[in-house]
């Protein structure tokens, strides 16, 4: 059984998407976050605390855009794969990673040194800084998402990557500055069925499993020293 362990909003999320684009079987272990300070034990999984963790029979994961592309190219043939021989392979592989290189990295920061750090430690230089690297980086995407996705002319997991990172800067509230042609990519991405039901999986889950489901919560600062 595949199994992914996951927080909502987190990264994790996109393994999970692209799991149910694919309608695979998998078990969710849903953790607080983040699991190294609040699930100690979850070291004992993944040493790095960090999630996604992934396993699939002996195979082992930890990063999320290297999960989608492992699972499509496991699980295929899928048209959420470009294949070597379409012309848009390298666009494809480029946005896969774009999405958690480009993207997600610098809203890291913004979350660390905005909400996750002690007020002390906060800079609100660097987070102000780093969402404004970000929202620049968005001019690589802006001339295709009129289209409804990135490359090879149809949704592949190169949009889970992207969307994800589009989803992140909702939550750190950084949307208000997305482009229409943005925005607009980014409601077709959450109306697609799987997209829906990967949001109810983590949500059923966390239930079940007494974790919080109050996202905008999970992202407000926190006032521990």
């Amino acid at each position: 059984m595949r199994t992914l362990y996951h927080c909502l909003s987190a990264r994790s999320f996109r393994p999970l998407w692209t799991m149910e684009e694919l309608g695979l079987d998998y078990q969710l272990v849903v953790l607080p976050f983040p699991p190294r300070q609040f699930k100690r034990e979850y070291l004992n999984t993944n040493p790095l605390g960090t999630v996604p963790a992934f396993f699939d029979g002996e195979t082992r994961m930890t990063e999320s855009a290297a999960i989608c592309q492992y699972l499509v190219e496991r699980y295929g043939p899928t048209p959420l794969k470009v294949e070597v021989s379409e012309p848009d392979y390298g666009a494809w592989l480029n946005f896969l990673h774009f999405g958690e290189a480009t993207l997600t990295f610098p809203q890291t920061l913004v979350l660390r040194y905005s909400r996750l750090e002690p007020p002390a430690r906060r800079n609100p230089q660097v987070a102000q800084d780093y969402a404004r690297w970000y929202l620049a980086r968005l001019r690589g995407i802006e001339p295709l998402v009129g289209a409804g996705h990135l490359c090879a002319g149809r949704f592949t997991v190169a949009d889970v990557s992207v969307g994800f990172a589009l989803l992140l800067g909702e939550y750190l509230g950084l949307a208000g500055e997305y482009s229409p042609a943005v925005l607009a990519y980014l409601a077709g991405l959450k109306a697609r069925p799987a997209f829906q039901r990967a949001e109810a999986a983590e949500r059923a889950a966390a239930e079940a499993q007494g974790v919080a489901t109050d996202i905008k919560a999970m992202y407000q600062p926190r006032d521990e020293a």
